[in-house]
């Protein structure tokens, strides 16, 4: 599969979510033996918490996909609707009939740079520096690595849309951007 076929199937990668921001955790004792009061993050924070979870599990979903040339045995249905999952889903049927598959997997740093909650659709975007040096495409079943487009940058944007569909944040869109580079 060449690169430049599915641009989308580098782009990308998995990272932790940012911990700031987060429930101060279990209450603490005082000395009087009650609990003190929980400390709760503010509402935004989890809520792009929440986004990077899901956004994180997409691709955790993806690299399976794209390692198998197939969906089935990934969750990638519960992370990822409308174009992100037709992309996906795309991308798996050519590396299926161009026999190859994934090794390795992408890095990123992905950071919500937009968020709505306020809207009756919770909406947010995703940025993302998306690092493909140690995600190849291999020939199967000899193992044997594709190299890269001559053009292709290792490490470029990537910008994702998400929505909140019930208590589930979902991937909408994936635009790998791939002239942007970082």
């Amino acid at each position: 599969m060449s690169l430049t076929l599915c641009t989308a199937l580098p782009l990308a990668a998995c990272g932790a979510p940012d911990e700031d921001g987060k429930t101060a955790g279990e209450p603490s004792a005082s000395s009087s033996g009650k609990p003190s009061p929980t400390v709760s993050a503010e509402p935004d924070q989890v809520a792009k918490e929440a986004v990077l979870t899901a956004y994180d599990a997409f691709w955790r979903e993806q690299v399976k996909a794209f390692a198998q040339a197939d969906i089935k045995g990934t969750d990638l249905k519960k992370y990822a609707t409308k174009k992100a999952l037709g992309s996906a889903m795309g991308d798996v049927l050519v590396m299926k009939k161009a026999s190859t598959a994934t090794t390795g997997s992408p890095a990123h740093d992905a950071k919500v740079t937009s968020l709505t909650v306020s809207d009756s659709i919770p909406k947010a975007t995703v940025q993302d520096c998306l690092d493909i040096s140690n995600w190849k495409t291999v020939k199967r079943p000899s193992g044997e690595v594709q190299p890269f487009p001559t053009n292709q940058p290792l490490r470029y944007i990537t910008t994702a849309t998400a929505e909140k569909w019930g208590t589930q944040w979902m991937i909408t869109e994936l635009t790998p951007e791939g002239a942007r580079t970082c």
